[in-house]
């Protein structure tokens, strides 16, 4: 039991990892590179990035981090590993409400939005549709990158107290 208990923890840091990766991305890089781009460009590819990124490799990471790190939690308490069960908890806790619950209530609605949008021809037309949107979902999506980050190190801080008595 306890050794699947902390093959469930690296396995569960690893997600956190991944989710925290992917919202990262989107802040340093993806979105100030989208907003260098004629608007209309802007729109059309956040719209095609909206539609890819529903996918059988994005989904574990996404919708499974607060699963597999409240899994984690559960075989540590089981395992005799309290504290550390403790921080994978609170882990599961911020990965669910400010990533996952937080993505679905703001992020995906604004994505379906954006889709919904017929792209102007005209350039500053589109600029307004664009600066209406990005600064917006930029900060949402910094909120939930945080989050993420958070989520992450607590699971770090929880494998580190494993071989400590609960």
């Amino acid at each position: 039991m306890q050794q699947a208990a902390k093959s469930l923890a690296v396995i569960s840091t690893v997600f956190a990892g991944a989710i925290f990766g992917f919202f990262y991305a989107w802040v340093c890089s993806t979105m100030w590179g989208l907003d260098t781009l004629d608007p209309r460009t802007a729109i059309a590819a956040m719209n095609a990035m909206n539609g890819s990124v529903r996918n059988a490799v994005f989904a574990p990471a996404f919708f499974g981090t607060p699963v597999v790190l409240a899994l984690a939690a559960l075989a540590l308490k089981l395992a005799g590993k309290g504290s550390a069960s403790l921080w994978f908890g609170v882990a599961a806790a911020v990965s669910l409400v400010f990533g996952t619950l937080l993505t679905m209530a703001v992020n995906v609605p604004m994505n379906e939005a954006l889709a919904l949008v017929d792209i102007p021809d005209d350039r500053a037309a589109a600029q307004v549709i664009w600066e209406d949107y990005s600064p917006k979902w930029q900060f949402w999506n910094q909120a939930r990158t945080i989050a993420s980050g958070v989520a992450l190190l607590l699971a770090c801080i929880g494998l580190t107290k494993i071989g400590k008595p609960a």
